[in-house]
Formats: structure tokens, sequence, C-alpha cells
């Protein structure tokens, strides 16, 4: 069967989901390994533009100043490079080891990542962050991730023993408790099929869906898990994770913030947080190394 053949399936799902055109990631470049629906993930498929950025390098070992690799997890339809064209040099430039992955792969379906069932993401995901483990020689990670991405990893710290390997996790406009689209997926019971065919096609998106499945068994018993430092960072023009306060975690050893408390005039939304807002980078950086934040302010963005 041709490659769009293939394709047509979940592409009708992604259409009847109606987030193609609000959660799509800039045009995507050369993905860093052909999709697949295994969790094996291999460093050497690291793209030149990723490692003349200077992430996704192996040889780099932590420093003092910064003692745990960082690793950063994409969102729904992006992939290891196009999420973090921004924050990724962002963080080298200030002294981190930082790794990237694709996860979610749907087979037939190129450069849009982030679609398959999202608990078998993080195994993706741990498998993984024991490659950046072993390479680096330290014993636990920081995650960042955006969207799906800030979200996901909170299975695998919860179900996968990832708890161990992480010190801190960094959501970026994460669907914590799910996504109603700004209502929409409320219309869903409406279209018979519709549902099915999201769940067979691109169960990584319904297992966004608040109130799903995933979503519930995630968060039974509280958000967190002893051990690992949450910081959720939100913005009110967030449509896409509607509404925005669903992102935010309750628990100990948990900060949320909303971009508009540090910088009234900020304006970004789910896609800009992640992918070019400074202001954002910079709670990221206060995150990850909490012993030397400075205040956010809107002059962040020229830091």
């Amino acid at each position: 069967m041709l490659p769009w053949k293939r394709a047509f399936g979940p592409l009708a799902a992604l259409l009847l989901a109606v987030s193609v055109a609000t959660t799509a990631p800039a045009v995507a470049t050369t993905p860093t390994a052909t999709p697949t629906a295994t969790a094996t993930v291999s460093p050497t498929a690291v793209t030149a533009a990723t490692a003349s950025s200077g992430w996704n390098n192996y040889s780099c070992k932590p420093s003092t100043a910064h003692p745990r690799p960082v690793v950063l997890v994409h969102g729904t339809f992006g992939n290891s490079v196009d999420n973090w064209l921004g924050l990724a040099p962002y963080l080298v430039n200030r002294g981190y080891c930082v790794f990237s992955l694709d996860y979610g792969q749907l087979p037939g379906v190129p450069f849009f990542n982030g679609l398959g069932p999202i608990d078998k993401s993080a195994e993706q995901l741990g498998a993984y962050v024991d490659r950046v483990l072993a390479a680096t020689g330290t014993s636990k990670v920081d995650i960042v991730g955006h969207s799906q991405g800030g979200m996901m990893p909170r299975h695998y710290l919860k179900f996968l023993g990832g708890a161990a390997k992480v010190n801190a996790l960094v959501g970026l406009a994460p669907d914590n408790h799910g996504t109603t689209l700004l209502g929409l997926t409320n219309l869903l019971p409406h279209f018979p099929g519709a549902e099915d065919l999201l769940t067979e096609k691109t169960p990584g998106l319904a297992d966004q869906i608040a109130g799903s499945a995933f979503l519930t068994k995630l968060n039974a018993g509280g958000d967190t898990v002893p051990g690992v430092k949450y910081t959720v960072i939100a913005t009110r023009y967030d449509q896409v994770v509607t509404p925005y306060r669903s992102q935010f975690l309750s628990g100990p050893d948990v900060r949320n913030v909303t971009l508009q408390d540090l910088c009234a005039v900020n304006i970004s939304e789910h896609l800009a947080i992640g992918l070019v807002d400074r202001i954002a980078f910079h709670e990221v950086a206060n995150a990850l190394d909490p012993g030397r934040a400075t205040p956010t302010t809107c002059a962040s963005v020229i830091g």
C-alpha cells in the first residue's frame, strides 16, 4: 500500500480531533529516527541539526554546576528537533547536557510523533532515560516536556520506576488532567464512530481527552510521587489544553506558574510557550537550578 494510503486512517482521526491546525508545530524537519512502534531509540540517529546546535551530544559530561542531564520530551505532533529549536540551544548555552527523543510514532506517519498509546510512549521514555544515564555516567536526569511531553513522563514516574531516576519534571503547558479543546471534545459523542476511530487510529490523542481511562488511572491517588520536584508553566491564552488551570498539579514539591503573573503583557499561547518564549525558558532554567534562580520578568525575554 502506498504510504499516503497507510496514513489516511490516522489523518482522518486527527481531523476528527479538530486539533491539527491548532497543535501542529512549525514545519517539520528531518526526523531523528524512522517512525517505529518499538521502544528502541538510537543515539546515533541524531540529526546534523541537533549535533551542530550542541544537544544530543552523547560525549557531554554534566558539570559540577549542572550535574544532571536534561531530557526534552516533545508534544503531540512534535518531534525531537522541531519542538526544541529554541529551548535546547538556550539550555546548552547555559552549560547543560541536553538530550531529546522521539516517541509515540505510528507506522506510515512520518515527522508527526506522540500519537501512539501514551503508556507505551512512557516505556520509550524510560528506555531513553536509561541510555542517557549510561552515556553521561549520572544517576538522575531532569525532564522538561511540552504539552503531552509534560504529562506523559508522569506515567513513567508513577508506574515504571522513573521516580528513582528523575530529580525534577518541568511541564510547559502540560495536559496533566486532559483537555476539552475549548469544549470541542464534548461534541465527539454526537458523531457516531468518531470516538472509536480516534482511539483506534490515534490512541495518543484519545488518551489526552479529559476523563479518559488513561488520565483517570494516572491521576488516581494523587498527582505526584515522592522524591520528584514538579514545576508547571502555563499561559492563560492556551487554546489547546483547556481550561488552562487543569494543567496545574497538586501535591508536595509542586510549583505552578502562570506566565502572565510574571509578565502581564506576555501573549504566548500553547505553541509559543514551548517553542519561542524566553520568559518561559527563564522559568525552566530556574526550575532546573533553583539555587541560582533569578526573578523572571518581562525583561527575561532578552536574558
